[in-house]
């Protein structure tokens, strides 16, 4: 007997998200129930980057992201910005099935606690169901070694969901576990005048 391996998000997913999905949004078929289908993630390069520089960007984000990242090229020469055509601009990993339940764990469970003053992040979607997340300093999550780190690189997180409307996106992220800030307002103290 096989027992595939099932990451710890993914189980969190199909034994306690989906029925509560099912409950609160009434789906009346478990394939309507939104669920992730990719994560990506980018990062932009500097158009005075030398050869080491583009490697150790790649080495970083291959680390983050367990596999190894795909590197963009610029389409056209922009004289003002120092850039030539097919000069590497940026790298990007697209994450799907296990690989992407396990980084979004590792997201949310260690990466953005460390975070200094972290107080959530921003409850706004893009209209479609889909999460991006800026994150400016890539050296909160575990697997880069401060030490090696010449420069420190931001990286853009954009996670695509199945879902149709924000809302959907937003309360299954939410039952997921992401850290997303408060929007109601705090009522203000009351003052009596003298």
């Amino acid at each position: 007997m096989s027992s595939k391996y099932v990451p710890v998000l993914q189980k969190i997913y199909l034994e306690q998200v989906v029925p509560e999905l099912v409950k609160t949004r009434g789906y009346k078929n478990k394939h309507e129930v939104p669920k992730l289908s990719k994560i990506v993630l980018n990062t932009g390069i500097d158009a005075e980057a030398d050869k080491n520089q583009i490697a150790d960007a790649a080495r970083d984000l291959a680390n983050i992201a367990g596999q190894k990242p795909i590197l963009t090229k610029s389409k056209k020469a922009i004289s003002n910005f120092k850039l030539r055509q097919g000069q590497v601009v940026g790298a990007y990993v697209t994450l799907r099935g296990a690989a992407m339940w396990e980084f979004l764990y590792r997201l949310l469970a260690v990466a953005l606690p460390t975070i200094r003053d972290f107080r959530g992040v921003s409850p706004k979607l893009d209209g479609q169901g889909n999460y991006n997340l800026g994150v400016t300093d890539f050296t909160i999550f575990p697997e880069i070694t401060v030490e090696n780190v010449k420069k420190t690189m931001g990286l853009d997180i954009t996670i695509v969901t199945t879902a149709g409307s924000d809302e959907e996106g937003r309360e299954l992220l939410k039952l997921l576990g992401m850290p997303f800030r408060r929007t109601e307002p705090v009522a203000a103290p009351k003052t009596h005048a003298a």
